[in-house]
């Protein structure tokens, strides 16, 4: 008995440490969490795959018409809608800037409706059924659920830029990214957009 207590006392104190052996026990576990998430969701994707392929995906018309002008204060300054309909893919992205453009907030749409679009779409999926949290000295990285919504943030601290991604509805795999603007100021402009309109 005593012998057991002390190999998990000294279990204990390798897993409490910040030692290579400790990190690597955690990084296996999460790896393993990872893969079981990943395979769930490939189970719950086929279904929804096969829904999706026979979706119509919306039209450049009906992308532009979400878009709206403004947002956070900022102007819309372009748009490109239909860069991947030679894929058949329907897709739109936008800029937007304050009046110095000393500040940008960049989105783009790819519609996962279709046989090409469902396709395009599933790897994303893919990647925002893991969980996972990378920091360095000037960026970080990270899964986050927001309004029970999985979504994969990133931030750079150096320069204040952020970038988020998330699937909308488990169809619309949506890209924002933010320059000049924090995690809390892209979520804003995110949620200003009005994904659930898609749709």
């Amino acid at each position: 008995m005593k012998k057991l207590l002390v190999v998990f006392a000294a279990c204990g104190i390798v897993l409490a440490c910040n030692n290579p052996v400790a990190e690597k026990i955690k990084e296996t576990r999460q790896n393993v969490k990872n893969t079981k998430n990943a395979v769930e969701e490939m189970k719950d994707m086929q279904k929804d795959l096969e829904k999706l392929k026979n979706e119509t995906p919306l039209t450049n018309d009906e992308l532009k018409a979400w878009l709206p002008d403004e947002v956070l204060g900022m102007q819309r300054i372009s748009f490109k809608a239909g860069q991947t309909a030679f894929m058949k893919i329907a897709s739109i992205e936008a800029t937007y800037a304050n009046e110095d453009k000393s500040k940008t907030f960049k989105v783009q749409v790819i519609d996962g409706a279709g046989e090409m679009g469902a396709a395009a779409t599933a790897g994303m999926r893919i990647l925002f059924s893991q969980d996972f949290e990378e920091e360095t000295e000037n960026s970080s990285k990270r899964t986050v659920k927001k309004d029970g919504v999985k979504a994969v943030e990133e931030y750079w601290k150096n320069n204040n830029n952020s970038s988020i991604q998330f699937m909308q509805d488990d169809r619309f795999y949506i890209k924002a990214d933010g320059k000049n603007m924090d995690l809390d100021e892209t979520w804003n402009a995110v949620e200003e957009l009005g994904a659930d309109d898609l749709g």
